[in-house]
């Protein structure tokens, strides 16, 4: 006579990671993120809704980053328009050429950004580029665009260096 398991006897096994409750935004297909929602590490590392957290957050400082350059550019236009004395010309020049310079940043910045998101597009947001560990959730909330571990980073800053000396 085979003796079988009563499996409605037997103890649930705990979940591994903490599981959040979440609806899907049908028109996307990517979770709706629930009021105050903050990655934790109880959770599963990288799962559907740290990264809708994570896509939300850089897609807003790409916003906003676009809109400070339109800013930048219709400041630039105003000032061109208000020509005054030498000495007020020359200020404006240095103030144009920083404002110039911050807006180069900015697109490069943009630029980071969207191949950051195609990254989390691709699965690989916050997993390093060099070793494929965990970049971590501290790290990610400190430096969005980061592609490295701090150790792999510093080894990678490292080594650029002694490729410019």
């Amino acid at each position: 006579m085979a003796v079988t398991a009563n499996k409605s006897n037997a103890p649930a096994k705990p979940a591994k990671y903490k599981v959040v409750e979440y609806k899907t935004d049908e028109a996307t297909g990517r979770p709706i993120l629930p009021k105050g929602y903050k990655p934790t590490a109880d959770e599963e590392y990288m799962n559907a809704l740290q990264q809708e957290y994570f896509r939300q957050r850089l897609l807003s400082w790409r916003a906003d980053l676009v809109e400070e350059s339109k800013q930048t550019i219709e400041n630039l236009r105003d000032e061109v328009r208000d020509i005054g004395d030498e000495a007020e010309r020359a200020t404006r020049e240095t103030e144009n050429s920083l404002e110039l310079r911050t807006r180069d940043r900015y697109r490069k910045l943009i630029g980071k950004i969207d191949s950051t998101i195609k990254r989390l597009d691709a699965g690989d947001y916050g997993y390093c580029v060099d070793t494929g560990e965990e970049i971590g959730l501290e790290r990610l909330e400190a430096r969005l665009t980061a592609e490295r571990t701090i150790d792999a980073q510093e080894r990678w800053e490292h080594l650029q260096k002694q490729q410019g000396d």
